[in-house]
């Protein structure tokens, strides 16, 4: 019998099953749309534009206004937070992310339910290599324990180095979700922030013109449209969020930010001494003098072009860099990732969301969904590789709307890599999984054995058929309350799970001996 050919990454794919395609996050699934043309800027920033020149210096009497309003220039403080939101119902656990029973993920499935996760009897992580007596099939370089032919680690490992990897710990969550719906509240940003995440430029970021920045919805619990995530998905719209108007095309930039200061002192002494008569006239001098101070603070920051450009960032493209100019230029995807982590992992923004579509692979082969898995795992590592170089911590979060299954028939070819093909949505068979990167040591986890850490490295379980165990967890059956679970293990991060109850009233994640269980590492900062 002759196999189906895989697609390439970014063709569309249509099913005769599935209900025709009515909404955004239809055709995002699909893989019929990519990002948007939208560029997102701030209104209050009309007074500038075409930064050219060196930053200059802000004076050190301005300089002291900056708090007083309102300005950050490194965020809030938190640990940097990307998600992946992969449209369409993307494999994770077993042929990518290992999942197993009550004991973590080297508690092992039985046969059928490695088959049913696309891995034939003799790719099982359950082998043992008779001379080394050890698995051929698990790999630990990033903490997590990974398939050792998982697309997502291939592409991670491509990018990021030896020792930024060393620096890597990750937990994974199995967990149902519906497949081919727009209903999954899976989006976590409005959760982080509600943690305190937020940037110096927009408090979110996403890649998807919506409510919550991605493909699937945010949680209502959650949602502050104070904090709607700005949509970024290019370098232009990266550098469209400060706009400096003609000024610098009459002045240099120190030149420049000295004419703000000037305005804001004349400015200060005016309004000092004018009485508006009106009942609020200290908050009307004061939103005149800190929108003069923000405005020479934006001029001072950002007069450079490669302080918010990607594709000026020698970090990120170029001879040195985490993408060559050539596969920059050609990949849409590293685009979109290269400036969400831009913002993100600086701080200009508190959080944000990559969304990549069509990961509805089940197309009867295996090598479609290799290939978008293996970009997806590039992106991903790509994520890491910045914030280690930006000497930075970040929480990378990985999810998809359902789950698809093998029905155990093997592609062979050279893309299928001899794997189980997809051949059906399966939202039982889900997972979601998060990596963090601490650069000052590998993130530890919670438990003094390693009994105890693999319980927390591993939140809720699989039965040995590969079915989410739904009374694992809150988060196997609810996705709402994995949402809950990912900011309490934020949260940690921090030192702050004592707080989780208190930012979450009426939560659903249990008392805190069990909120305890179902958080992964020791804090990283703060604590």
């Amino acid at each position: 019998m002759s196999k189906t050919k895989h697609f390439q990454p970014d063709t569309p794919l249509l099913y005769g099953d599935h209900r025709k395609l009515m909404s955004r996050r239809d055709f995002i699934a699909a893989g019929l749309r990519t990002g948007g043309h939208t560029v997102a800027g701030l209104s209050l920033l009309s007074l500038f534009s075409n930064p050219n020149k060196a930053n200059a210096t802000l004076s050190a009497d301005l300089d002291a206004l900056r708090e007083s309003c309102g300005i950050s220039t490194q965020g809030a403080g938190k640990i940097p937070f990307i998600s992946f939101d992969l449209a369409g119902g993307a494999n994770i656990s077993g042929s990518n992310v290992l999942v197993g029973g009550s004991g973590g993920q080297l508690d092992f499935l039985n046969t059928a339910g490695y088959n049913k996760l696309g891995l034939p009897g003799e790719m099982s992580p359950a082998i043992a290599n008779p001379n080394t007596q050890e698995s051929d099939f698990i790999n630990t370089d990033l903490g997590l324990a990974f398939h050792s032919d998982s697309a997502f680690l291939r592409g991670i490992l491509e990018k990021v180095s030896a020792e930024t990897a060393a620096r890597i710990n990750g937990a994974v969550i199995p967990s149902r979700s519906d497949n081919d719906t727009s209903n999954n509240p899976h989006n976590p940003m409005y959760a982080i922030a509600a943690a305190g995440a937020n940037g110096s430029l927009v408090p979110l970021a996403g890649s998807r013109n919506t409510d919550s920045g991605g493909n699937s919805m945010s949680p209502s619990r959650f949602i502050d449209l104070s904090m709607r995530p700005t949509k970024v998905d290019r370098p232009s719209d990266v550098t469209g969020l400060v706009d400096v108007g003609d000024l610098f095309n009459l002045l240099s930039q120190s030149d420049a930010v000295a004419v703000m200061e000037s305005i804001q002192r004349v400015s200060a002494q005016k309004m000092s001494q004018v009485n508006t008569l009106v009942t609020r006239d200290d908050v009307i001098k004061d939103m005149v003098n800190c929108g003069y101070v923000k405005s020479a603070d934006l001029a001072d920051r950002f007069g450079n072009p490669a302080t918010l450009n990607p594709l000026l960032d020698v970090d990120i493209v170029g001879p040195g860099g985490i993408f060559t100019l050539a596969e920059f230029d050609a990949e849409r995807e590293f685009q979109k990732t290269a400036s969400i982590m831009k913002l993100v992992v600086n701080g200009f923004s508190g959080a944000g969301t990559v969304t990549m579509g069509g990961f509805d692979y089940h197309t009867g082969e295996r090598g479609t969904g290799e290939l978008r898995d293996l970009r997806a795992g590039r992106c991903m590592g790509a994520c890491l590789e910045y914030a280690a170089r930006r000497n930075q911590p970040l929480m990378m979060y990985v999810f998809s709307d359902g789950s698809v299954a093998s029905n155990g028939r093997i592609d062979d070819s050279a893309e299928g890599r001899g794997k189980g093909e997809w051949t059906g949505d399966n939202s039982s068979t889900g997972a979601a999984f998060f990596l963090v990167f601490n650069p000052t040591g590998k993130p530890q986890l919670m438990g003094g054995t390693s009994e105890q850490n693999a319980m927390h490295q591993q939140i809720g379980h699989m039965r040995m058929d590969a079915s989410v165990e739904t009374s694992s967890a809150p988060s196997a059956n609810n996705v709402n309350l994995l949402v809950e679970t990912v900011l309490l293990n934020y949260m940690a991060l921090h030192g702050e799970q004592g707080q989780f109850a208190n930012l979450v009233p009426g939560q659903g994640l249990g008392n805190a001996t069990m909120r305890d269980s179902l958080t992964a590492f020791q804090p990283i900062i703060g604590g």
